[in-house]
C-alpha cells in the first residue's frame, strides 16, 4: 500500500495532536512517574518516526504541594518569646495541652497577675543542693560562712543579724523564744565541741504556741568536712516525706527541726544535741544517719540564730499560728 503526501500529513497530524499518559511504576507506589508520548512527525524518507518518550519524577508530596513555594525553615520561638509576643505561654505538658483544647491555651499573667514560680516562691520548692548563694555587702565573716547556704529562700540576699547567742543569751528555751519569735524565718548554727559545724533552715521561724510548722524548703547543712563536694561550702539534706513537721515550735525546747532529725532542748539538758536522720531529713551519702557522725548525742560548744533584717514597718512573714498550712 502506497502512502499519499494527504495521507503522510494526516498521520503526522494525528501523532502531534495525541494526549500525554501518566503511567506509575510497579514496583515504588511513592514514586509515581508521568510520562508523555510526543511524536517527532515524518523523516526526509517518509517514514513515520517512533514517538520519544520523556518522564518526570513526582513524589507524593508533590501533588498536596502543588503550586506551593518551597517554605524557609524557620527557628520556633523560645516559650518566653512566644510569650512576649501572643502573651500565652506554651509550656504545658501532654495534660496541659489536652485541657487547652478546650479552655485555651494558658496566659502568661491571667487577669494581669503573675503566676506561680520558684523565682517569685522559692521556699516552696525543696532546698537546691548544688547552687550557692552570692556574697552580700555587710556579712560578717560568720554570715559569710552561712550565706552560700541560702540560694533560692527569702533570706538569699537580704542581709543578716544575731537574734540569738547561747553563750551570751543562755542555753534556756525561755530565752531562746524571747529573741526568735516572730522575727520570720532563720538559720541556726551550732558547733559541736568535736569542731563539727552544722545547724539547719528554718523557713517559717518561731511563734512559741506549741505547733508543728511544715516546710519543704527547709534543710539541715554540714559546713565542709568529707560530705561536700569538691569546691562546695557545705552539704545540705533536705526535708522528706513532704513538708509537715520540720520545726517543732515548742515554748519549752530550742530548735527542733522535726521530732529527731536535729534537736537542742536547752534548759536542764544544757547544751546537749542529739540528730537522728532517714525520717524527716535525708540521710547523709553514705547511709549515716546522724549529722554528728557516729555520734547521735554531743555537747555545742555554741548554738546562734540568724533572722533577716527588715526594715521599720516592712511586713515579716510566719510570725503567727499556722493550724491549716498545708506547705
Amino acid at each position: 500500500m502506497k502512502y499519499t503526501t494527504k495521507t503522510l500529513a494526516a498521520a503526522s497530524a494525528a501523532l502531534l495532536s495525541c494526549e500525554s499518559t501518566v503511567a506509575f511504576s510497579s514496583n515504588n507506589l511513592s514514586s509515581p512517574r508521568s510520562r508523555s508520548i510526543i511524536g517527532n512527525g515524518i523523516n526526509n524518507s517518509g517514514n513515520i518516526q517512533q514517538p520519544q518518550q520523556t518522564s518526570t519524577t513526582l513524589y507524593l508530596g508533590d501533588f498536596f504541594n502543588f503550586g506551593k513555594k518551597e517554605e524557609q525553615e524557620t527557628t520556633p520561638p523560645t516559650p518566653e518569646e512566644e510569650a512576649a509576643q501572643t502573651g500565652y505561654v506554651d509550656d504545658e505538658d501532654p495534660i496541659e495541652k489536652i485541657f487547652g483544647i478546650f479552655f485555651g491555651k494558658k496566659e502568661a499573667e491571667p487577669m494581669g497577675m503573675k503566676r506561680f514560680g520558684q523565682e517569685r516562691f522559692p521556699e516552696q520548692y525543696p532546698a537546691v543542693l548544688d547552687e550557692w548563694a552570692d556574697p552580700v555587702e555587710g556579712d560578717d565573716k560568720e554570715m559569710a560562712l552561712l550565706r552560700p547556704l541560702l540560694k533560692n529562700t527569702n533570706l538569699e540576699t537580704r542581709n543578716l543579724r544575731l537574734t540569738y547567742d547561747a553563750n551570751r543569751d543562755g542555753f534556756d528555751p525561755v530565752t531562746f523564744h524571747s529573741k526568735v519569735d516572730k522575727q520570720g524565718g532563720a538559720i541556726v548554727f551550732c558547733t559541736t565541741r568535736a569542731g563539727i559545724q552544722c545547724g539547719g533552715y528554718n523557713p517559717k521561724g518561731w511563734v512559741g504556741y506549741g505547733e508543728a510548722r511544715g516546710s519543704i524548703a527547709a534543710f539541715l547543712y554540714i559546713l565542709g568536712g568529707k560530705y561536700a563536694a569538691a569546691g562546695a561550702p557545705a552539704i545540705k539534706l533536705r526535708k522528706v516525706g513532704g513538708p509537715g513537721l520540720a520545726q517543732m515550735d515548742l515554748p519549752e525546747s530550742g530548735p527542733s527541726f522535726s521530732p529527731d532529725a536535729l534537736v537542742i532542748p536547752l534548759g536542764k539538758d544544757g547544751r546537749v544535741a542529739r540528730s537522728k536522720l532517714g525520717s524527716y531529713y535525708e540521710r547523709l551519702p553514705d547511709g549515716t544517719n546522724s549529722l554528728f557522725g557516729k555520734d547521735s548525742n554531743v555537747q555545742l560548744r555554741d548554738l546562734k540564730v540568724y533572722h533577716g533584717v527588715y526594715a521599720e514597718g516592712e511586713y515579716i512573714p510566719f510570725t503567727d499560728a499556722e493550724p491549716f498550712a498545708l506547705y
